[in-house]
């Protein structure tokens, strides 16, 4: 497992982030697993998520020049993602958007640098239906951007339904037209736990659920 991913996983446990059990999810399905993005909710685990972020990123080798978070969990990531590229020695603009239009002052549902002529890298937490991340796509396409890459913590890689066996996030990559980058997978989750004497016990819950509800590549 390359080191960012491991870094990660590592990280995500470690803030509760990251959980084992029995878990209802909001499709109904029963996981063993469940993450959220928002435990990481100081300012070193927000630091260590962006180098996580920053690195995977490098490591697909995608071509951007402007950082999007959508609203609300898309926000501090891109922020810190842009602050840690800074840090890098490359100073990107970052622009993100408001849930609602705002009707006084500077108005409109945008908020940062302008997104016009840019090729744009969307930043998220995860893609569950897609919902949040195509209304991204549709804002920045109307702002006269190009939507360029999507990078997220956590692919969990699970078929939407039966009747559509791909990925939400696989769903949005060939709608797009665009790479879809996880920092980490549900492969990644399965090695980490098989190395993890604390974790062992959950794998092969992991690999039922996978087995279920996995799509053709899971790793």
């Amino acid at each position: 497992m390359k080191d960012h991913r491991q870094r990660f996983l590592d990280l995500a446990l470690g803030a509760d982030a990251l959980r084992f059990g029995e878990f209802t999810l909001k499709s109904g399905r029963l996981s063993p697993y469940f993450f959220n993005a928002g435990r990481f909710d100081t300012g070193a685990r927000t630091a260590a998520l962006a180098a996580c972020y920053a690195d995977a990123i490098e490591d697909a080798g995608l071509d951007f020049d402007l950082v999007f978070g959508p609203a609300y969990k898309g926000i501090p990531l891109a922020t810190a993602l842009a602050c840690e590229f800074a840090r890098r020695g490359r100073d990107l603009p970052l622009a993100f958007n408001r849930k609602e239009a705002k009707d006084h002052g500077e108005g409109g549902t945008l908020i940062g640098a302008p997104l016009a002529g840019r090729k744009v890298l969307i930043v998220d937490d995860v893609i569950t239906a897609g919902t949040a991340i195509r209304e991204a796509l549709g804002i920045i396409r109307q702002a006269g951007g190009t939507p360029a890459a999507i990078v997220v913590a956590l692919d969990r890689q699970e078929i939407a339904s039966e009747q559509d066996r791909r990925s939400a996030a696989q769903a949005v990559a060939a709608e797009a037209g665009i790479p879809v980058v996880a920092v980490a997978n549900l492969g990644d989750l399965l090695a980490f736990a098989d190395g993890n004497p604390e974790l062992v016990g959950f794998r092969a819950p992991l690999l039922a659920y996978r087995a279920r509800y996995g799509t053709d590549i899971s790793g």
